[in-house]
């Protein structure tokens, strides 16, 4: 290859999808797609990721999955999604607060450790040269600033390029061209839990997503200060904002989007739970600790038996049933 290699980041959502469209139509070279997978995107987008990876195929475009690998795991069971980090460490993500650091370690970090063993690009570094990497930043104007904020960012390995601004494009233009490729129009790509969301994208979410919310918040609420829950606070609906509380939680409660008493319950019991798993998990070598992940899923199954049940929250086997869940397994209720 004399030329330097290219490499699409591609999150599976409108603006990095039409993008790589656009790029193929016209001809221009992709030699990478990656795709950094958190392990917490939503429903839909996983249900997108093999349609789009199938029609690059078909157009010679090869594709990767990459995650972040976690390994020192101290005192904790092993997780391996941001979901599970999250819950292991009773906290919410970054952008919460005010940062960035969960996409710098999820998304950015697994595709530059990938692209480090890749071949085309060591050969390409070992030259003197730099990768391009593609970014779907659209024209935009929150794109736009962040476009304004990578400028800044020089890397001796890579040069950027930001396609959908030198076209001028901005999301809508990104779904029709989606659309006329003849592809479903992916939901935005984030996390399902993730503080950027909207009112009418936390509405689209299933309820085992919305589950996960609830615990999440519930799990993080005794270390909150300065913000009440993943929105951070209250919108009131000034200036044509939809209105809608700092709690996501509150918001799934408003809106009906999960039974009352399936709220209650999870923020009553979960967390203490989860707390006894992990005490528990703690007393184990990490070799033999139970994966957060399996405590999660355990959780999911625990609380959709919420829907059979009709026990009372001073129901005197409560005690007996908190501490069936604590263990896990399929038979365990909430």
């Amino acid at each position: 290859m004399t030329r330097p290699p290219v490499i699409a980041a591609w999150g599976a959502g409108v603006d990095s999808t039409a993008m790589i469209i656009e790029l193929a139509e016209r001809g221009e070279p992709i030699d990478m797609v990656l795709f950094a997978d958190p392990g917490s995107e939503k429903n839909q987008t996983y249900v997108f990721i093999p349609l789009f990876r199938a029609w690059m195929e078909e157009r010679g475009i090869p594709s990767e999955i990459v995650r972040y690998q976690p390994r020192h795991f101290k005192h904790w069971p092993p997780y391996a999604t941001i979901a599970e980090n999250m819950l292991t460490n009773a906290t919410l993500p970054s952008v919460v607060f005010g940062g960035g650091s969960c996409s710098q370690k999820w998304k950015v970090a697994p595709q530059e450790a990938w692209t480090a063993g890749w071949e085309p690009a060591r050969r390409c570094w070992d030259g003197g040269g730099r990768v391009t990497k593609l970014i779907g930043y659209d024209a935009s104007a929150r794109d736009t600033q962040r476009y304004r904020h990578a400028l800044g960012c020089e890397d001796p390995r890579y040069h950027y390029r930001y396609p959908l601004r030198e076209w001028g494009w901005d999301r809508a233009r990104c779904a029709a061209r989606i659309a006329a490729a003849g592809l479903p129009v992916p939901p935005k790509s984030s996390c399902f839990f993730c503080g950027a969301m909207k009112p009418d994208e936390v509405m689209e979410l299933s309820n085992d997503e919305l589950r996960v919310i609830v615990l999440m918040e519930a799990r993080a609420r005794p270390r909150l200060r300065n913000v009440q829950g993943l929105w951070r606070k209250p919108v009131l609906g000034c200036r044509g904002a939809t209105p809608r509380p700092g709690s996501i939680t509150e918001f799934i409660r408003e809106r009906g989007l999960l039974p009352p008493s399936e709220i209650d319950r999870i923020v009553d019991i979960a967390p203490d739970e989860l707390l006894d798993f992990q005490a528990a998990q703690a007393a184990l070598p990490v070799v033999k600790r139970t994966p957060m992940g399996d405590w999660l899923y355990d959780f999911q199954h625990a609380v959709a038996a919420l829907r059979t049940t009709t026990r009372l929250p001073d129901d005197p086997e409560r005690a007996s049933v908190r501490s069936r869940f604590s263990q896990g397994g399929p038979d365990a209720t909430l």
